[in-house]
């Protein structure tokens, strides 16, 4: 064999070597891509203006969300991404909003105060007339059998007596004395016109002036109460006073 050939045949053996020693190397993989980034978390805010309010009155809801694909409000149902409401809730009410996504669900609240309106204002009271205030404050004067004089228990009364009718100069007004049933009908008389008169000179002496007291006698013919006991005479010998006669 000749030196060329020989020169070839150890090239074209070498060629294989080389070949079959690549084919035993190992394939090297290419590096698997990466995962995707998560989705992003819901974001939610909710408002509401006024926070505080009365009865009857209404508040504004104001809500926004992103990265929400249903958002809801409690008491509302489903509501847009974004968005305001009027609300009018009867009573002190805290509303939950809620926003769902594929990155998970996010909530947010807010809180409506309700309270009672302030009660009416209470209307003035009526004014009551100069009658009526006469007989709220103008009391009776009573007396002892057969007697007309004024008793220390009725001296604080007939004070109180003359000090109103001192604060109200424009009324006038009539004492009329009566008796109870016993004694004659002319002695009665004549002892209801000294409990009359003693009343008005009572109130003369406090500061009353004369000219607005008129004085009459019923005696015993007009009865506040016709029992024959002493309780119901008592209640019979007074000084009655009346009002504008």
């Amino acid at each position: 064999m000749n030196h060329s050939r020989m020169k070839w045949l150890f090239l074209v053996l070498a060629l294989a070597g080389l070949i079959m020693i690549g084919g035993c190397k190992k394939k090297v993989q290419p590096a698997p891509p990466a995962p995707p980034p998560p989705p992003p978390a819901p974001t939610a805010s909710l408002t509401a203006n006024p926070a505080a309010i009365q009865q009857g009155e209404s508040t504004t809801l104001s809500w926004s969300t992103r990265n929400a694909t249903d958002v809801s409000i409690d008491g509302l149902g489903s509501v847009e991404p974004v968005g305001s409401k009027q609300v009018t809730p009867t009573a002190s009410t805290t509303y939950r909003l809620v926003a769902k996504g594929e990155g998970g669900t996010q909530e947010a609240t807010a809180r409506v105060t309700v309270t009672a309106p302030p009660p009416p204002p209470t209307p003035p009271a009526p004014s009551l007339t100069e009658q009526q205030l006469f007989s709220q404050n103008v009391k009776d004067i009573f007396f002892d059998y057969d007697k007309y004089d004024i008793t220390p228990a009725d001296q604080a009364t007939i004070q109180a007596d003359a000090e109103f009718l001192k604060s109200h100069p424009n009324i006038t007004f009539t004492i009329e004395g009566h008796c109870d049933e016993r004694g004659s009908t002319e002695y009665n008389l004549a002892l209801g016109d000294n409990r009359a008169n003693a009343a008005r000179q009572a109130l003369v002496q406090l500061g009353v002036p004369a000219d607005r007291i008129r004085t009459i006698s019923y005696g015993k013919e007009k009865p506040f109460c016709t029992e024959s006991t002493e309780q119901c005479w008592q209640q019979n010998r007074r000084a009655h006073f009346v009002f504008g006669k």
